[in-house]
C-alpha cells in the first residue's frame, strides 16, 4: 500500500507531536490494539417529510411509524414534519449505518406518496404559523416538549427549526482512559481522566472542525423563500434559489439569524465544571425580551421559562459532550454525576447525493479524526484562539472553496490547503491505527478520498450539488425534490425482509402503547410538573 507521498511523510514523521507518538505507541502494543474495535458510533438524521410536489407535509406524524414520544429509533425534531431517525450505538460503522438504512426503509413503506426531503435547508415552505409545531400527546412529559418548541417558535422562529442536519455520536471504549491514566501518571479519579480527555476532544474540535465543513458541507444553496425577506450577504442563484459561489455549509453560517441571548454563552470547554456552570447559569438566568412576553398567553403555556435558555439543549452547538441520562434526569445533572461518556457532532449536513444523507467513507474519516482530536495534545483555549476557531469555522462554511483561501492559526494567515494537507498529514497514524485493530485499509481510503478533496474542491458534496443544479438547470427546489425521488425510488425498491418489517410494526405499536400507559397512568399537574423541572436544574451544587 506504500506510495513515494507515504514514505515522504515517514521521513518527516507527520509532524506528530511527542505526546501523541507515546500516546500512539502504547494503543498499538498487541495487547491494547483491539481496544479500537470497541469504539462506539451512533447517527442521528433529521429529515422534512415532504409531499409529492416537495411542499411541507402538514399531516400528522403517521401513527403507523409508532409514537414519537416513545419510539427509540423514529421520533420528531422541532416540528411534526421534522422526522428524525436514530441508530444504535453500534461497534461496526457498516452495522450503524445499515441500521439507518433500514429505518429509511421502513418509514417509506408507512409515508405513502410523501417523501424525505434531500437536504438540510428546508424545501419552500408555508407561512411561519403554518409550519406545524411537534406534538408528544397529553402526558406531562410529552406537553413539556411541546412547550419547549413553542418557546423555540418565539425565540428564533419556526423556519429556522427547520433545518435538519446529521448528528454523529461518537465513543472510545471506557477502558482506553485508565490505561493512559496509568501511563501518564495521572493524579485524577478514572472518571475525571475521562471526561476531561472529551472535553479535551472537543477543544481540538473546535481547532479543526472548519475542515469537516470543507469535506463535508452540503448546502452552498437554499430556496430564496427560506430567508423570509429578511436582510443577507447571499447572492441570487436564480429567481428561487440564494447561494455563495465558494460555500460549504450556509447551513452553519449566521444566515441572519444571530440568537441575541446566547451571544454571550460561549463556553470554551476549559472542563467539565465550568462548562455544565455556564449551560446551569444560562437556565436560570432571567433574559429581558424573554421576561416581557412571559411565560403564559391567554392562558395558555409559551415557552417554559423568560431565562436565556429554557433547557440546556438549547443551547446551539457544533459538538456536546454527553452522557446517556435515567428517566427525568437532565442531560447536566449526567454530566455532573457520572461524568462524560460521549460526544455529539452536530455540524454535519446532510448529504443530498447520499440515499441516508452520510456514507461509510464519511463515517470512517470522522472516526480517524475525532481519534486524534481526543488523542492529541489539546491546551485550553484563550480567548484569541477562541475567537480565531470561530472566525475559521465561519469563514470556511460560507467560503471554503474560495482559491487561495487563508485562516487564522497562532496570529497568522494560514492557506486552508496547505492547513488541510497538514492536518491530513496528522490524521493519518489514527487511521492506521483504526486499520490495524480491525485488519482492514479502509480507514487510510476514507483519508485518502479527503485528500483528494483538498487537491480538487470539485470533489467535494458542496462543489457537487452546485455543478449538478447547474447541469440539470434546476433551482434548489428542483434538484432536491429530484434527489429526493431518486432515492425513495432506491430505498423503495430494496424493502425490508418480513422478518424486519414485522419486529419494526411491533416496535411501532409497542411505541403507542407506552405513551397511552404514560398518559393513563400519570398523576401530578403540568405546572407543578415545569416547576419541578425547573427546580432541578437549580439544585446541581457546583
Amino acid at each position: 500500500m506504500s506510495t513515494p507521498i507515504l514514505g515522504r511523510l515517514t521521513v518527516k514523521e507527520f509532524n506528530l507531536s511527542d505526546f501523541l507518538k507515546r500516546r500512539l505507541e502504547l494503543l498499538g502494543a498487541p495487547a491494547n490494539l483491539s481496544l479500537l474495535q470497541q469504539c462506539l458510533h451512533g447517527i442521528e438524521r433529521e429529515c422534512l417529510r415532504v409531499t409529492a410536489e416537495g411542499r411541507l407535509a402538514q399531516t400528522p406524524h403517521p401513527e403507523s411509524l409508532g409514537a414519537a414520544l416513545t419510539h427509540e429509533l423514529i421520533t420528531t425534531d422541532y416540528s411534526e414534519s421534522l422526522l428524525e431517525f436514530i441508530t444504535p450505538a453500534l461497534a461496526d460503522p457498516v452495522q450503524t449505518l445499515e441500521s439507518l438504512e433500514k429505518i429509511h426503509r421502513f418509514a417509506y413503506s408507512k409515508l405513502g406518496n410523501e417523501l424525505l426531503w434531500s437536504p438540510s435547508m428546508p424545501c419552500p415552505l408555508p407561512a411561519e404559523q403554518d409550519i406545524p409545531i411537534a406534538y408528544y400527546g397529553t402526558s406531562n412529559i410529552g406537553q413539556l416538549k411541546y412547550v419547549y418548541r413553542q418557546g423555540l417558535s418565539l425565540r428564533y422562529g419556526r423556519t429556522m427549526q427547520c433545518i435538519a442536519g446529521i448528528h454523529y455520536n461518537f465513543s472510545v471504549p471506557d477502558a482506553l482512559w485508565p490505561l493512559l491514566k496509568q501511563a501518564e501518571d495521572a493524579d485524577v479519579s478514572n472518571r475525571d481522566f475521562q471526561s476531561s480527555a472529551y472535553i479535551g476532544l472537543i477543544r481540538n474540535f473546535r481547532r479543526y472542525s472548519w475542515l469537516l465543513m470543507y469535506l463535508f458541507g452540503a448546502s452552498p444553496a437554499l430556496d430564496a423563500g427560506f430567508l423570509r425577506g429578511r436582510p443577507h450577504q447571499l447572492e441570487q442563484l436564480d429567481a428561487d434559489t440564494l447561494y455563495l459561489p465558494y460555500a460549504t455549509s450556509l447551513r452553519m453560517s449566521d444566515l441572519g439569524y444571530q440568537s441575541n441571548a446566547q451571544a454571550g454563552l460561549t463556553p470554551c470547554y476549559n472542563d467539565l465544571a465550568s462548562y455544565t456552570d455556564s449551560l446551569r447559569l444560562a437556565v436560570a438566568t432571567p433574559y429581558a425580551p424573554y421576561v416581557e412576553v412571559g411565560t403564559h398567553k391567554d392562558g395558555e403555556w409559551v415557552q417554559l421559562n423568560t431565562n436565556i435558555l429554557q433547557i440546556e439543549n438549547e443551547y446551539y452547538s457544533n459538538i456536546r459532550p454527553k452522557r446517556v441520562t435515567y428517566t427525568g434526569e437532565r442531560p447536566i445533572q449526567a454530566l455532573q454525576a457520572r461524568g462524560v461518556q460521549y460526544v455529539e457532532v452536530r455540524c454535519l449536513d446532510i448529504n443530498p447525493l447520499q440515499p441516508t444523507g452520510v456514507d461509510l467513507t464519511e463515517a470512517r474519516f470522522l472516526d480517524a479524526f475525532l481519534l486524534f482530536c481526543a488523542l492529541e495534545e489539546s491546551p485550553q483555549l484563550g480567548s484569541l484562539e477562541c475567537g480565531d476557531c470561530n472566525n475559521n469555522f465561519l469563514t470556511v462554511v460560507k467560503e471554503g472553496r474560495r482559491p487561495g483561501l487563508e485562516l487564522q492559526r497562532d496570529g497568522s494567515a494560514v492557506g486552508l490547503k496547505a492547513w488541510a494537507d497538514e492536518l491530513l498529514e496528522r490524521i493519518r497514524p489514527l487511521a492506521e491505527l483504526f486499520d490495524r485493530s480491525h485488519g482492514t485499509d479502509v480507514h487510510v481510503k476514507a483519508l485518502a478520498a479527503q485528500a483528494a478533496k483538498v487537491a480538487d474542491p470539485s470533489l467535494t458534496p458542496s462543489a457537487q450539488v452546485l455543478a449538478s443544479m447547474a447541469e440539470h438547470n434546476e433551482t434548489f427546489a428542483q434538484f432536491s425534490l429530484r434527489q429526493s425521488n431518486a432515492h425513495a425510488d432506491t430505498l423503495r425498491s430494496n424493502p425490508l425482509s418480513v422478518e424486519e418489517q414485522a419486529a419494526f410494526e411491533t416496535q411501532a405499536r409497542e411505541s403507542i402503547a407506552r405513551q397511552a400507559e404514560l398518559e393513563q397512568t400519570e398523576v401530578g399537574d403540568f405546572d407543578l410538573f415545569v416547576g419541578a423541572y425547573q427546580a432541578s436544574i437549580l439544585a446541581i451544587s457546583h
